[in-house]
């Protein structure tokens, strides 16, 4: 309940104006669309008689006309209610959802005050990030954590939200590849990733075996860089049974997948494991938790 008050204490006016929204042009796309179906399902409300008889001139049938406008007329209200809530359930994803599935993903680690070394890959502008510092700052550990960013810019704008957070000083940011971390083995305590790794090797198309290997090298990353008992613990879109199997094939233990959660429109789960202190011989056990 504790790590609840958090959040709660900001209203999402607050959030939204510390962290924006990423991809803010697919909700303008949605939205605008959204609109203009609105507005042509309106039009055709308004005047649905001389749409139908503009129509019976190509029909050559008072029925046909009528029946063919008042099909468009439905799709194009449907399809506006489609749009509307597309783009609702993306800006509920991209802050609000967000945030609570930071919170259990933090909660998914038992004792944070055993943490001196975090990371957090795709960090984006810090929500996740953010949360895991607050965590730190909240049981008085000397962690800190690393937000690593594809580039300079991203860097800057994680380090002013953490800065407006009031956790700066538990935060680090790092430009690198995630596909080759710029980190020693077993270096980290925890591993955390929010709704990131799809998206590696998406220039090869989402679905191909590329894009999947690509997917894989950036898990077996994530596995390298942890220390042996650390936690690692991803919330991503699609592709999480992928990454289910790769840690087993790799050994880890105390597989846990969470319930399947909507984000961004597609099938979304958390699934947090633990690496093993010594060789495993057999493949890991995976088990459904559904308090992630």
């Amino acid at each position: 309940m504790g790590k609840r008050s958090s959040s709660s204490s900001k209203d999402w006016a607050q959030i939204y104006a510390i962290y924006g929204v990423d991809q803010w042009q697919t909700l303008l796309f949605l939205l605008f669309h959204a609109f203009l179906f609105s507005l042509l399902s309106l039009l055709f409300l308004l005047y649905f008689d001389p749409i139908c008889g503009y129509l019976e001139a190509f029909l050559s049938s008072t029925g046909g006309a009528r029946y063919a406008a008042g099909f468009a007329g439905t799709v194009t209200a449907i399809s506006a209610v489609c749009l509307f809530f597309a783009a609702g359930n993306f800006l509920y994803s991209a802050l609000p959802l967000h945030q609570e599935m930071a919170q259990r993903m933090v909660n998914a680690v038992s004792d944070w005050s055993a943490v001196r070394n975090a990371l957090d890959l795709g960090c984006g502008r810090g929500l996740l990030l953010n949360a895991v510092a607050t965590q730190l700052k909240k049981t008085g550990s000397s962690g800190r954590v690393v937000g690593l960013a594809p580039g300079k810019g991203v860097a800057l704008s994680t380090l002013r939200t953490a800065k407006m957070e009031g956790v700066q000083e538990y935060v680090t940011c790092r430009e690198g590849d995630v596909r080759s971390l710029p980190f020693p083995d077993n270096y980290f305590d925890v591993v955390t990733s929010a709704v990131f790794v799809h998206t590696v090797g998406k220039e090869h198309g989402p679905r191909t075996v590329e894009a999947a290997a690509e997917r894989m090298r950036v898990v077996g990353e994530l596995v390298r860089v942890l220390k042996p008992g650390g936690v690692g613990v991803v919330w991503d879109l699609l592709h999480v049974p992928e990454y289910v199997r790769k840690l087993q094939e790799l050994k880890m233990e105390e597989i846990r997948v969470s319930e399947r959660v909507t984000a961004f429109m597609v099938s979304s789960h958390v699934v947090s494991f633990r690496k093993p202190s010594q060789h495993v011989a057999g493949p890991g056990e995976v088990r459904l938790d559904w308090r992630c």
